[in-house]
């Protein structure tokens, strides 16, 4: 009678099938580890957008969360793949195809209903945060309408709704290069924001489709022409951030650059009171023919 006893070869084979099937778990227990650092932690995001405005930490947490499932879903996925490769591999003596299946139900099912889980989830936490982010502040400390401009900015800085004496404007050019032949920073336009001060932002565009994008508060806005858009949000961190133009506009993209201030409500006081009085208004705007755009005045007299 033939031996069912399993042969030093067969003990062998399992041993070499164990050790691989080990290697996801290991590389997976080595990604995690090697997750302490600062860097890693806040899902590889700029260092300085860790507590700069009251939105960030939300944002951050959807980054990374959104990416750790994405992990655990491809480990699996790496796993069966090198399982599969292993255990159904042509043995030695083998030759022709292996027996083929055409379908199986349970595999179908589960790769149909486990991506769906996973957008359904991805979306409902994404709308729950963006909701929160986009929620409209009801009484704003400050607000500043932006203007996008190719390749520039302007800011004006609106005071008392009934009394415009009150505005404040800042009228800004394109990155100019400095003798080293980089940007330079200081000839920015600068857009200040005081610390732990609620600020609303009115994003408007002169001209083509640009983005309002201030890089460590992780979140753009687009700037429609003929539309106003809005952003709200609370600096809690002084320092000094900068924003770009996230939206290819023209020629001279890369150089539509600007400087963030945050600094305290004493010194926002400050440095908007030594700008000039005055608004730089919409009648600017290059396409004139779009709704809401009456003439410059004096222009119709």
């Amino acid at each position: 009678m033939r031996s069912t006893r399993p042969t030093s070869s067969t003990k062998l084979a399992k041993s070499k099938l164990a050790r691989w099937a080990l290697l996801p778990i290991a590389t997976a227990a080595t990604i995690i580890l090697a997750g302490c650092t600062q860097a890693q932690t806040i899902g590889f995001l700029p260092e300085n957008s860790v507590g700069a405005t009251n939105h960030t930490e939300r944002i951050t947490a959807l980054w990374v969360n959104s990416w750790i499932v994405l992990l655990a879903v491809g480990v699996v996925t790496w796993a069966l793949i090198i399982w599969a490769a292993i255990v159904y591999r042509r043995r030695k003596g083998q030759t022709g195809l292996p027996v083929q299946l055409r379908y199986n139900m349970p595999i179908e099912i589960f790769y149909t209903v486990v991506p769906f889980i996973l957008v359904l989830g991805f979306f409902a936490f994404t709308a729950r945060d963006q909701a929160a982010i986009e929620q409209p502040t009801a009484d704003p400390d400050v607000t500043i309408e932006v203007f996008g401009k190719r390749w520039a900015w302007d800011f004006n800085y609106l005071g008392d709704v009934d009394d415009d004496t009150d505005d404040h404007y800042y009228a800004g050019i394109q990155g100019q290069f400095g003798p080293d032949g980089q940007i330079d920073v200081d000839k920015l336009p600068t857009l200040y924001l005081p610390v732990g001060k609620t600020v609303e932002i009115r994003i408007e565009s002169r001209d083509v489709i640009h983005s309002f994008w201030i890089v460590d508060f992780l979140y753009k806005k687009d700037m429609i022409p003929a539309k106003t858009n809005y952003m709200y949000f609370t600096p809690l961190k002084e320092g000094t951030y900068y924003g770009k133009c996230a939206e290819l506009c023209g020629e001279y993209h890369s150089k539509m650059l600007f400087n963030v201030e945050v600094v305290s409500p004493e010194e926002y006081e400050a440095a908007v009171n030594a700008l000039p009085e005055g608004r730089i208004p919409a009648t600017y705007n290059v396409n004139q023919n779009l709704p809401g755009n009456g003439a410059p005045e004096g222009e119709h007299e």
